[in-house]
């Protein structure tokens, strides 16, 4: 068993059919990990449909090491996938590694950066600039 000193964190999605909407948090996963300096390792996963699971996404980190992994659901609004379905299943796959602590955290919700997003977007739509 590796010596477990780092620091995880999982994103987590609900899963799709459409092959590019799962690479699309793949990629999420790949930036953050590029911008992050408080985590070693960041991992992606779908709840449901698509692979990597949350099992998948938690026993890698776990083999790299993990002593914390942090769940964050990838979702705009609190709903029952958020506040229900994704913390029960970090449990269950937490509950094969008794010595990693896991927490979960809020989904995206309303920020200030989303509404710039937004903004941003729509401007970009309309040729505003």
């Amino acid at each position: 068993m590796p010596e477990r000193t780092k620091k995880a964190l999982i994103l987590v999605d609900h899963g799709s059919t459409v092959d590019e909407a799962n690479m699309l948090l793949a990629d999420v996963a790949r930036k953050v990990r590029e911008k992050s300096t408080e985590f070693d390792m960041v991992e992606h996963c779908h709840m449901e449909i698509a692979s990597p699971t949350m099992e998948d996404a938690f026993a890698k980190c776990a083999e790299m090491g993990a002593a914390e992994v942090v769940v964050h659901p990838y979702f705009l609004v609190p709903g029952k996938h958020s506040g229900f379905d994704i913390p029960s299943m970090a449990s269950e796959a937490a509950g094969k590694f008794p010595d990693i602590r896991h927490t979960v955290t809020e989904p995206l919700g309303l920020h200030e950066k989303i509404v710039d997003v937004i903004l941003e977007r729509v401007s970009s739509a309309c040729g505003m600039k």
